[in-house]
């Protein structure tokens, strides 16, 4: 089935902000912000090269998240209740769209220093959070997402103002979203788009269930042993 592009044309609602409500929730927004700075002075309206670089470590907290979700429910021998699944195809997910934007523009040899330096911080770093505070992990992520959503959409409006020029659709987007086979550098904007809305979403969601005491992981038990 092919994705309606017409209907997906309008921004999303740069409105759903979630307020931070507790001392984890201001250290992840003042976290995501102080990146959001060092990002937009650092890449200015280069927004191909942007995503490039931000995707590399955008594809780190599903990874992270996921494989400390599987561990856990092997020592617990419990029910991961979907998350795992979830936070891997978010990886997943996340790794296309750096396939897909390295198909529209090349990182400099600064930019491939900036990743490789990046990846091995932030990956530690998260990790580091998610095994002690892993609700503070989700809001995080959830935060970084709200960023992408506007982004994007400022990445939509210099191709609409002819700014950048919309370029024929790479063919690995066309495959992976199946669109048209005439889409545009605009209608891969708008899914990505779409995809950081959904991964924004999932993440504050998991934040909000550890909130409620809800766990990620639920132990098998044996009613007979209850």
């Amino acid at each position: 089935m092919k994705h309606d592009m017409s209907a997906m044309a309008d921004p999303l609602d740069l409105t759903h902000r979630r307020a931070p409500e507790n001392l984890g929730d201001r250290l992840a927004f003042g976290m995501c912000k102080s990146l959001r700075f060092i990002a937009d002075k650092f890449f200015a309206k280069r927004y191909g090269h942007r995503a490039i670089v931000l995707e590399t470590v955008a594809a780190i907290p599903g990874m992270v998240g996921g494989m400390l979700t599987h561990l856990k429910a092997l020592r617990v021998l419990g029910r991961d209740r979907g998350w795992i699944k979830t936070l891997l195809d978010e990886a997943e997910n996340e790794r296309m769209h750096l396939m897909t934007f390295l198909a529209v523009a090349q990182p400099s040899l600064l930019e491939r220093f900036v990743i490789l330096l990046a990846q091995g911080v932030f990956f530690n770093a998260f990790f580091l959070v998610y095994v002690f505070w892993p609700r503070v992990a989700h809001r995080f992520v959830g935060y970084i997402e709200e960023e992408a959503v506007y982004s994007y959409t400022q990445y939509l409006a210099e191709i609409d103002a002819g700014r950048i020029e919309n370029v024929a659709a790479p063919k690995i987007a066309i495959d992976y979203w199946n669109l048209s086979a005439d889409a545009r550098l605009r209608d891969v904007v708008i899914v990505v788009r779409e995809d950081e809305a959904g991964h924004r979403d999932v993440n504050h969601g998991f934040a909000d269930a550890l909130a409620r005491g809800e766990r990620s992981v639920e132990p098998i038990r044996d009613p007979a042993r209850d």
